[in-house]
């Protein structure tokens, strides 16, 4: 079946979010609420000499985030001391401030847990007039936040981590793809920029500490992975192409810096003597899997989990076969198993993190956006003012369990999603040509991943013979929505 271009992506992604136990809709309950915080306005904590919440307006602060990000949950700043360490700031928007526990507002963003990306469109955990309003932390806007700091060293090791309230205002709102590009010499500063030299050298220096820590998680066995994502580029709100993203130093600083404040968090959890949620991937249990493969590409790995052995692996391979790699890393990622939430009691010891090689980590950098990260902030903001803990662990591990649920939801519908966009986009260019490399023989069939632009689908004809890693090339036959199926013939 060939699928008319006018099929209706919102529509679909509306219905794909409800089938998976979403509902964006807010209660009534929660309008009201929602209007009574716009009538009120936007309300700041007072700072002063002797206020537990510091004014650091003044510090230049600024965002990094996607192109098209109005939900700013964090900002940078950093400084170099007098020792030659790097000190680094990170302050995450103070949403608890504006959305109190137990309200109707919590409720639905408890019930949701995260925001969903369709790539056509947003389903925020919170109304936009909060997550990209009163509670992101907008350019040239003040705003209350909790801040992490940490020292990083020359070795990547980033010590002496402390959370406090404070007064922040983000002075500039850049862009991954922009800075990215400058940092790493392939295109002019963006404007902002160029017109701040004092904002240029505090990009640099924060990019000087990020590369700095992920060599030093590398070297203790945080996973290399890399994996084909694309996005929809939308003209009059209608999906006329693909655009591959791809990673780059800024964002490799962003995550570098957030890995390094949620492990400072969880450690001021821990030592506070507070249940708390972690984020956790466990040791791989199909290890033997992952043994197996490595052995069919020529390496021997350790027969017990070893993160540091896997890595090395997954590098020699980048430099060997990079136009597998993202199969390799995607095969890597599935036989790993996702990540969840969990409770976890004051002096227990955590799972850890095997993908980031970090034993200490949990979510609380993106307030807006994902759930367990505001509850994560109101237990260290009852911990700084001395007040009695807001969850029970009993509740925390029922959040904890909801979190991990709706995740799992969420990667259904953006996979959906992805399939739709991809069948609407290719539908125009039915009988045209691509290269493409086999990345799945089964029962189910045999599949192929065009390399441009980067989508998978089923080969309908021609496949007998062909195995994972074959290049061919192969013509496009019809594209069905709905189903987000995309059919190819050898040529």
């Amino acid at each position: 079946m060939t699928a008319s271009h006018s099929f209706n992506l919102k529509a679909a992604a509306l219905a794909s979010m409800q089938e998976h136990g979403f509902e964006p809709q807010l209660s009534k309950d929660a309008e009201r609420e929602l209007a009574l915080l716009l009538a009120r306005g936007l309300s700041l904590p007072q700072a002063g000499h002797h206020s537990p919440v510091a004014d650091m307006r003044s510090l230049l602060w600024s965002s990094i985030d996607n192109d098209t990000s109005r939900d700013l949950d964090q900002i940078e700043w950093a400084e170099r001391l007098h020792d030659g360490r790097i000190r680094v700031r990170v302050a995450v928007a103070d949403v608890d401030g504006t959305v109190l526990r137990d309200t109707a507002l919590d409720a639905h963003a408890a019930s949701q847990t995260t925001s969903v990306y369709t790539g056509v469109t947003v389903f925020p955990m919170f109304p936009v007039e909060l997550s990209e309003g009163i509670t992101s932390l907008n350019e040239n806007e003040d705003r209350a936040a909790v801040v992490t700091e940490f020292v990083v060293d020359s070795g990547g090791i980033a010590t002496d981590g402390r959370i406090f309230r404070a007064l922040v205002r983000n002075h500039a709102q850049l862009t991954y793809n922009a800075v990215g590009a400058w940092l790493s010499g392939s295109a002019e500063a963006p404007e902002k920029i160029q017109r701040n030299p004092e904002l240029a050298r505090q990009i640099q220096l924060q990019d000087q500490a990020a590369r700095s820590m992920v060599g030093g998680r590398f070297q203790h066995g945080a996973l290399d992975l890399e994996t084909i994502e694309t996005r929809p580029v939308m003209v009059h709100e209608e999906a006329v192409s693909l655009a591959r993203q791809l990673k780059n130093r800024a964002t490799s600083l962003i995550e570098e810096f957030m890995v390094a404040a949620n492990g400072v968090m969880a450690r001021t959890l821990d030592s506070a003597r507070l249940a708390s949620i972690r984020r956790v991937v466990r040791i791989p249990k199909r290890w033997d899997r992952i043994v197996q493969v490595a052995d069919e590409l020529g390496t021997t790995l350790p027969a017990t989990p070893d993160s540091k052995a896997l890595n090395d692996f997954l590098c020699q391979r980048r430099k060997e076969d990079p136009i597998r790699f993202p199969d390799l890393s995607l095969t890597i990622i599935k036989l790993m198993g996702p990540g969840e939430y969990v409770m976890v009691r004051p002096g227990e010891d955590p799972p850890g993190h095997f993908g980031l090689a970090v034993q200490d980590y949990t979510h609380s950098t993106a307030p807006n956006r994902r759930f367990a990260d505001l509850v994560t902030q109101r237990l260290l903001k009852a911990h700084l003012s001395a007040a009695p803990t807001p969850y029970s662990a009993e509740r925390l591990a029922a959040i904890a369990s909801r979190c991990t649920l709706m995740e799992d939801n969420e990667r259904h519908v953006e996979r959906e999603m992805a399939k739709r966009i991809a069948a609407v986009v290719l539908h125009k260019r039915i009988g045209q040509h691509f290269r493409a490399i086999v990345t799945g023989v089964s029962h189910a069939g045999t599949f192929v991943r065009a390399l441009e632009p980067h989508v998978e689908g089923m080969l309908i004809h021609g496949a007998h013979g062909l195995d994972v890693g074959d290049k061919l090339q192969v013509r496009l036959v019809s594209t069905n929505p709905q189903r987000g199926f995309i059919d190819f013939a050898a040529v």
